[in-house]
Formats: structure tokens, sequence, C-alpha cells
């Protein structure tokens, strides 16, 4: 998410040399916090509740047809259209790419952690069995913070990813490049505050707004 300090947008000039990401040395501090996963309570419920009805009324129909009963109209007319559509039709083919979307989806679900809200922490030696993690909003806001306390930047804007810190920031007065310089340092100590597990890319960008 990006914030910014000040509510009014400037027409900005952005600096002609923007610097490439660099990574921040890494911190030797602990093993770090494990990926939580997401709980999926919807996925779930949905699946459970789709499998329980046609599970349900597939039981049902066969037990009436056990019991001397007719075979349900709508398992007849089912097994009908399934023995006599060709592979080719356009019922079929609709079907297959919802199914196939479905199962896809359902194996995202089940095979990645979610939860990428949270950023792990870095635990202490002989504390595996603790973990921490910091919102990502919470780092975005303490790296702003960082870069406002800078001298000469008047407005910070901060994206923090899993891998990669992205800040941007007006320069009012002073030689931007040499903002740049002290912003990358502030940012880079605050980067190390943090604790973060995994240690980010970092990328400065600064510029001199124009009205």
């Amino acid at each position: 998410m990006t914030l910014d300090a000040h509510g009014a947008a400037d027409t900005e000039r952005p600096d002609r040399h923007a610097p490439e990401a660099q990574p921040l040395p890494p911190d030797d501090g602990g093993p770090g916090s494990p990926r939580l996963w997401s709980p999926r309570r919807v996925p779930a419920a949905v699946v459970a509740v789709v499998t329980l009805c046609v599970s349900g009324a597939l039981l049902y129909d066969v037990i009436a047809v056990r019991a001397g009963q007719p075979v349900g109209a709508w398992r007849t007319r089912l097994a009908h259209e399934l023995a006599t559509r060709p592979v080719d039709d356009p019922w079929l083919l609709t079907g297959g790419v919802v199914a196939a979307v479905l199962g896809l989806w359902l194996l995202v679900l089940a095979l990645t952690p979610g939860m990428r809200r949270l950023l792990p922490l870095r635990t202490p030696e002989g504390c595996a069995e603790m973990g921490a993690w910091l919102d990502r909003r919470g780092a975005e806001l303490l790296l702003r913070d960082a870069a406002l306390r800078v001298p000469g930047v008047s407005r910070a804007r901060v994206r923090v990813g899993r891998h990669r810190v992205s800040a941007r920031a007006d320069v009012r007065f002073r030689d931007p490049e040499t903002v740049r310089g002290e912003l990358a340092q502030a940012l880079h100590e605050q980067c190390r505050q943090l604790a973060l597990a995994h240690t980010p890319r970092l990328a400065v960008r600064t510029r001199r707004p124009t009205r």
C-alpha cells in the first residue's frame, strides 16, 4: 500500500537517475518466524456445503431406488445428457473449463499459506517455538516516518513487499542526490530495527516537485 504524508498532490518531475534496488546486508539475529497459514474458512465452507448437497442428493436417490422407488428424473436426465452429447459440445466445454478453474483455485488455496499482509520477523536464538510477525501497513508507516525525519524530505511514500522496499520522496530543498543517500541510510537503519526475517531489497527515488 502507498502512503502519503500530505494529502495534496503536486505535479512532479522525477529524478533522471533512479538507483537500482540494492539488497540490505543480512543481519545475524536468529532464525525467522514461519509463514502463517490462512485458515481459508470461506472456501472450505463453500466446498463443504456443495459436497454435502451433491452427495446427500445422490445418496437419497440411491436409497430410494433400493427401497423400490423409481430412479430420480434428474439422475436419468443427467446420464442421458452425458451419454448423448458430443465431446465438443459448448456446454461440456464450458463445464470443463469452469471445473478446471475451480480445481486450480482450490489447489492454489491448499498449497499457498496466504496471510501476505503479515511479514515474519526474526526470533532470538533458542526460541524456535516462538513466532513474531509485523503487519505490512505498520512497516510502511514506520519506514515513512523514518523517511520524513531526513532533512529536505517534505513528503514520502513507502511500499513494503516481501522482498523489496520501494520509497519515493519529494525534496523541497537541498540536493536530491545528497538527500537520496541520507534517505537510503535512514531506511536501512529502520529496516534493521524492524528485524525482518527476509532481508529486503531497497530502492530509493527522490524528486523535486514543481507546480
